[in-house]
């Protein structure tokens, strides 16, 4: 985004070296700056001894990481936790920051989502604002800022049933007397949702019947409920699907400003994370791609997309409802999750986050499953001995 308000002070004010600038991040790192000072909050240890993070938050308990007051701007947190994520769900500590003395939380999503990590799964993960490094995605990274002009407070809640043995943190920003008016409050918000099918069953592709027509967009998926004046720019999205046909025909669907038919819609899941024909490949852009692939028959499994609006960021007025099919029709099953990424003139109450029962990632289907499947799909077809498994029974 800073590249964003550069671009637009320059066209409005038309400054810089023979009038025009450059525009670019390296030309912009290269200007000197009066009234910042940088300042860090982290958990390296007081008595200067080697024990450099905070140690034993229960189950049930809260942890503050970074309570400050003033005008500032963060723009850097890194953190690592112990014990791993096969002892520790990360998907059960709850990430929550509060701006300008707000008692609601502007951000409020598991850790690991929040950073690039689905399913309480560890791998590397890059993109332009948030990262999850070596080893094996256990630095968690983001670098967007997080302005505030009254104070700002980050917790964390373990909600995991189990004890945070190790929690190491730095949360780096800029000190100074007043914030600029123009700068935004960096909202997150996740949601997780079990879609249901339709009565007619999963459709798609006409497998198994004939697909119908969405033009409202009723039943989608939901992404993000804004109210307020502001600009989304990204989104990470998990999705566990139960089937190897694929998952991805759902459009995007954005509802600006109250509208009751989306102005802005999409040609299908790919299209909209800026890839193309049922991708399972490997892809990293600095703003878009796949952190994790699903690795089963056709897509069966689970598959992290991530898209962040850093030149094209979606920009509302009084509202935004941002949302997706799952499938087309909204006709599939899916086990979906994301975080959603926006700044908005001031901090704003979220929608309702849903709660660790209803978060919890469904099981992996398994080659016995699909056996299991084939069994009933054999008895039920006339349990001739030969049935190989493709054939079109009674139709």
């Amino acid at each position: 985004m800073k590249r964003l308000f550069l671009l637009l002070a320059v066209a409005l004010m038309g400054t810089g070296a023979y009038g025009q600038d450059p525009g670019s991040e390296m030309y912009d790192l290269s200007k000197i700056r009066n009234g910042f000072k940088n300042k860090r909050v982290s958990s390296y240890d007081r008595s200067g001894n080697n024990r450099d993070h905070l140690s034993a938050i229960k189950d049930g308990e809260k942890a503050t990481l970074f309570d400050v007051k003033g005008a500032g701007v963060i723009n850097h947190i890194w953190i690592t936790i112990a014990p791993p994520p096969e002892v520790l769900h990360r998907n059960d500590i709850i990430l929550r920051m509060y701006w300008d003395g707000k008692s609601t939380p502007s951000v409020e999503s598991p850790i690991g989502p929040f950073f690039g990590q689905g399913w309480n799964e560890r791998y590397n993960f890059a993109s332009f604002p948030l990262a999850a490094g070596p080893v094996n995605g256990a630095g968690l990274v983001s670098y967007f800022t997080m302005p505030f002009a009254n104070g700002a407070r980050i917790e964390i809640e373990n909600q995991s049933g189990k004890t945070i043995s190790s929690f190491y943190y730095y949360v780096d920003y800029l000190e100074m007397e007043k914030l600029p008016k123009d700068l935004g409050r960096f909202h997150a918000w996740y949601n997780h949702e079990l879609t249901e099918a339709l009565p007619q069953g999963e459709t798609e592709w006409g497998a198994v019947g004939r697909q119908g027509e969405n033009k409202d967009g009723k039943n989608n998926y939901v992404f993000a409920d804004i109210r307020g004046k502001g600009h989304f720019v990204g989104i990470n999205y998990y999705v566990h699907c139960p089937t190897p046909m694929w998952y991805g025909e759902g459009d995007d669907m954005w509802f600006i400003d109250g509208e009751t038919v989306p102005s802005i819609i999409g040609t299908g899941t790919e299209d909209f994370f800026n890839t193309s024909w049922c991708p399972k490949e490997p892809f990293t852009h600095p703003y878009y791609g796949y952190g994790r692939l699903n690795n089963d028959l056709g897509w069966l499994g689970r598959t992290h997309v991530y898209r962040f609006f850093i030149n094209d960021p979606v920009f509302f007025e009084k509202s935004l409802k941002a949302t997706i099919e799952h499938g087309h029709e909204n006709n599939l099953t899916l086990d979906l999750a994301t975080v959603a990424y926006w700044y908005q003139t001031e901090a704003s109450v979220l929608p309702p986050a849903p709660t660790k029962e209803m978060r919890q990632p469904k099981p992996m289907i398994s080659p016995r499953d699909i056996h299991q499947w084939r069994h009933e799909w054999r008895k039920n077809s006339g349990n001739d001995p030969k049935l190989w498994g493709n054939e079109q029974i009674n139709k």
